[in-house]
C-alpha cells in the first residue's frame, strides 16, 4: 500500500514519527513524506521515504495562499495517488484533508495541539473552527492527543463522534528514552524544553526564576529549544538574551538530541498555556525525571500530581515558583521515586507501540470503509 505522511517541516516527521514510519514500511507500505524541505529531509529520503516538497508557511493565516496550499496537495496527491493520507498539525488536518476529499482519498487525521489560534479566540478561532468542521467532516478518523480537545471539537461540533480516538501524543520510544541511575546535582538544576514562544509559559518560568532567586535559593535555570521570531507568539532574542545577560537562565540553543540535557537535570519544567501531548515531558518522564507542569489539557495527561510531578496553576508564576521550590525541598528518595512513577507511566501508557497499533488498526478499518465522502472540484 501507497501511504502519504503529510507535516508542516520534515524536521517534524523525523523527530517524531519515524517509529510510526519504520513501522509502516516493515509491515511492506511505500511511505511518501510530504513537507517543506529542510535538513532532515535527507535524512527521511536515506531511510527509504518518496519525499514531495511543499511550499507552505505554516505560521501565516492568508486565506489566498491557504487556498492556494489546497490546489498544491491536490496536485502532489493526485501525482503521488496514495492509497491513504496521514496528516498531522493543523493546516495538513484542515487543507490536506479537502485537497483529498476532491480526489476521494481516504484520511486520517491527528490533532496534535490546538495551537496559538484556539488560545487567543477572536474572529481568527472562530474562522478555524469553521474550516475544521467543513473539512473534518471528510476525515474518516480523527486522532486527538488528550480529551479535553476532543471534548471541545465535540461541544462545537467540529467532528463526529464516532470519527474520533485518543492517542497518546506521538508514543514515546522507551527502548531510546531509558533513564540512568539517579543522582542530584550538587546545584539543583531546573530544565525547561520547548520552542521560545509565549504561549509556553517562558515569561511565567522566567518570574518564577526571579522569585526564587529574591529568597536567595541556589539553583540553576536553563531553557533549551529554538527560537522562532516569525510566529505570532515568538519572544524576541533581545528578550532571551536580556535574561541570559541578568543572570536568570542559561539559554541553552536548540539540539537534535535532548536526552543528555535532561540526564543533566533533576527536574523538567514547563508552564505551557495548553498542550497536546507534550513531547519534552513525555520524554522527560520516560528519562525517570520528576516535572512541574501547568494543570491544563496535555501537560495533567503526561503528569499526575504528587505522583510524577507537580501541576501548578496556569499563569501563575507565584505558585509556579511555589512547586518548584516544593521539589527542591523534596527528600532525594521521594524525588527519585517520582521520577521512577514517570517512567512507569510512559511504559504502561504512553509507548510508541500503541501508537503504532492504533494507526495500524486504523489504516486496515478505514479502508475497508472506503472513501465515501469525497468532494467534486468544480
Amino acid at each position: 500500500m501507497r501511504i502519504a505522511v503529510v507535516l508542516n517541516t520534515s524536521w517534524n516527521i523525523y523527530n517524531f514519527r519515524m517509529g510510526l514510519i519504520k513501522a509502516l514500511m516493515g509491515n511492506g507500505h511505500e511511505i511518501h513524506t510530504i513537507a517543506p524541505i529542510d535538513p532532515f529531509t535527507e535524512k527521511l529520503i536515506s531511510i527509504g521515504c518518496h519525499h514531495h516538497d511543499l511550499k507552505m508557511d505554516s505560521r501565516g493565516a492568508n486565506p489566498i495562499k491557504d487556498f492556494g496550499l489546497i490546489m498544491e496537495l491536490r496536485s502532489i496527491y493526485k501525482k503521488v495517488k496514495p492509497d491513504m493520507i496521514l496528516h498531522f498539525t493543523i493546516k495538513p488536518n484542515i487543507y490536506g484533508t479537502l485537497a483529498a476529499a476532491t480526489l476521494g482519498i481516504p484520511v486520517i487525521n491527528n490533532v496534535c495541539g490546538l495551537g496559538t489560534v484556539f488560545l487567543k479566540g477572536g474572529i481568527i478561532a472562530l474562522i478555524a473552527k469553521k474550516l475544521y468542521k467543513f473539512s473534518f467532516r471528510h476525515a474518516l478518523k480523527v486522532f486527538f492527543q488528550n480529551q479535553e480537545d476532543l471534548q471541545l471539537f465535540l461541544d462545537n461540533r467540529l467532528v463526529a463522534p464516532e470519527a474520533c480516538e485518543i492517542l497518546p501524543g506521538s508514543g514515546i520510544n522507551v527502548s531510546l528514552f531509558k533513564p540512568e541511575p539517579p543522582k542530584t546535582n550538587e546545584v539543583f538544576t531546573f530544565l525547561m524544553i520547548s520552542r521560545v514562544i509565549y504561549d509556553k509559559g517562558i515569561v511565567e518560568f522566567v518570574d518564577a526564576i526571579r522569585i526564587l532567586q529574591s529568597k536567595g535559593i541556589n539553583v540553576r535555570f536553563q531553557l533549551l529549544g529554538g527560537t522562532d521570531p516569525l510566529h505570532r507568539s515568538g519572544i524576541p532574542e533581545k528578550t532571551i538574551s536580556g535574561w541570559r545577560n541578568a543572570g536568570l537562565l542559561e539559554y541553552l540553543g536548540k539540539t537534535e538530541n535532548v536526552i543528555p540535557y535532561i540526564n543533566a537535570a533533576d527536574c523538567v519544567v514547563l508552564p505551557s498555556y495548553r498542550e497536546g501531548s507534550p513531547r519534552s515531558l513525555m520524554e522527560a518522564a520516560a528519562l525517570a525525571k520528576p516535572i512541574v507542569a501547568t494543570n491544563v489539557a496535555g501537560c495533567n495527561q503526561v503528569v499526575k500530581d504528587e505522583y510524577n510531578g507537580f501541576l501548578c496553576e496556569l499563569k501563575s508564576a507565584t505558585d509556579l515558583a511555589d512547586k518548584m521550590i516544593k521539589m527542591i525541598n523534596l527528600p532525594e528518595e521521594k524525588r527519585f521515586e517520582m521520577g521512577a512513577n514517570g517512567r512507569k507511566k510512559m511504559e504502561l501508557e504512553f509507548s510508541e507501540k500503541v501508537v503504532i497499533n492504533k494507526y495500524r488498526t486504523a489504516i486496515n478499518s478505514t479502508l475497508s470503509v472506503g472513501a465515501n465522502t469525497s468532494l467534486r472540484l468544480a
